[in-house]
């Protein structure tokens, strides 16, 4: 099992930056990615970002390239996003994932609030 908690949601003007963290814990050796993933109200969940856990690729949703930056560091079990240049369409409940390597389970945290205003 690995457990996901998110933190570092809050409310800011458009044009603001955030750091959201996710810290990984339990059988943190099994995961082989971790990324973010938002949702508006109304909407579906959709991808934003993701990094290989041990390093290498990474990957983010066209929406967010140039102003959202994913990185992580092992030695803390944490994974971070860097958010600048907030727009109001940024505003949804941003959930961190994690992929293990066997199986391919998927585990989530319980989301944290992102709000931009205009």
């Amino acid at each position: 099992q690995v457990q996901l908690v998110e933190s570092g949601g809050g409310l800011v003007q458009a044009g603001d930056s955030l750091r959201l963290s996710c810290a990984a814990s339990g059988r943190t050796f099994t995961i082989y990615n971790m990324g973010w993933y938002r949702q508006a109200p109304g909407k579906e969940r959709e991808f934003v970002a993701t990094t290989r856990y041990g390093g290498g690729s990474t990957s983010y949703a066209d929406s967010v390239k140039g102003r959202f930056t994913i990185s992580r560091d092992n030695a803390k079990n944490t994974v971070y996003l860097q958010m600048n240049s907030l727009k109001p369409e940024d505003t949804a409940i941003y959930y961190c994932n994690a992929v293990t390597y066997t199986g391919g389970v998927s585990y989530w945290g319980q989301g944290t609030q992102v709000t931009v205003s205009s």
